[in-house]
């Protein structure tokens, strides 16, 4: 199944961006740490890369992703040029202002109030970017909310009299190209519902916990903690029979199933999962034109 959405306010909202970034000293891309090269946006590295704007990867929502494989995302994006990345969690005291120390150190040349830093805020819907921007700024001013879409204008912010802060609205692009993307994009919820049926996305998401986090469904749901032959289908079913999901007549309730599962994972009441890995990225099939290469400047 194939995921697309680009509301008309993002295409606006690409025009707006385009014009800013010529005055702005580091983009920041704010990423799901969850799934990091699903979530980040070829736009922005297109955007950046016309201006030669170095860029901080915010690798967010840390804690609900496997601290095993965060490291080597991070890894994975340092050995970028002009890049640079840290994890953090925006909801998590102190973790957001590591971000304008990071900023700073790709940008030393903006450092005082006659050359302030100009920061410039990006990411896919709901990933945390307003809650980010609200951290920074101590009080709340961006709209949060845990639908994706809600910031849809650029909005300046002074955060100290060296640095300033534009945040932007969640912005996907016109055709995600590889069909895993934009499923793990609506798994993580960055992607309006409209644009998805959720049986088929946790479908999805239950064959890539079988393969790679079998213990963490059977601890939740009572599934054998081999996977015991499941496939996505039977694992929805296991988390109906577990929750007593039934319909009138008493069949299995698979949509409620389903969006449970989606729940369980976007809440973290499933454990701490990537989606993907470096490695995992690197073997599946390349799309042409689809792939943003690992090495890029």
């Amino acid at each position: 199944m194939g995921i697309n959405w680009f509301p008309g306010h993002m295409a606006i909202a690409v025009d707006k961006i385009k014009k800013a970034m010529a005055d702005h000293d580091v983009v920041i891309e704010v990423l799901d740490a969850r799934c990091p090269m699903a979530s980040g946006n070829p736009l922005v590295e297109s955007l950046r890369m016309a201006r030669q704007r170095p860029c901080l990867k915010v690798l967010n929502k840390a804690d609900a992703a496997d601290p095993q494989v965060t490291p080597q995302w991070i890894a994975s994006f340092n050995a970028r040029k002009n890049t640079h990345a840290i994890a953090i969690s925006a909801k998590k005291p102190g973790d957001a202002q590591k971000i304008v120390a990071a900023a700073k150190k790709l940008a030393p040349h903006r450092n005082d109030t006659l050359k302030p830093l100009r920061m410039l805020i990006m990411g896919v819907p709901n990933v945390g970017k307003s809650t980010l921007v609200n951290a920074l700024l101590k009080q709340r001013h961006a709209k949060v909310g845990d639908e994706p879409a809600i910031t849809k204008a650029l909005t300046r912010y002074d955060l100290s009299p060296t640095a300033s802060l534009t945040d932007t609205p969640g912005l996907m692009w016109p055709k995600i190209d590889h069909p895993d993307d934009g499923l793990m994009l609506a798994a993580s919820h960055s992607i309006g519902i409209n644009a998805y049926i959720e049986s088929e996305v946790a479908i999805f998401l239950a064959e890539l916990l079988l393969e790679r986090y079998p213990v963490l469904l059977a601890a939740r749901y009572g599934t054998p903690a081999g996977g015991g032959g499941l496939d996505g289908v039977g694992v929805i079913e296991a988390v109906a029979a577990k929750r007593g999901f039934r319909v009138k007549g008493g069949g299995t309730d698979f949509e409620k199933a389903a969006v449970t599962l989606l729940n369980d994972y976007r809440s973290g009441a499933l454990g701490r999962i990537s989606l993907e890995t470096p490695a995992s990225r690197a073997a599946r099939p390349a799309i042409t034109g689809g792939e943003e290469p690992e090495n890029q400047s």
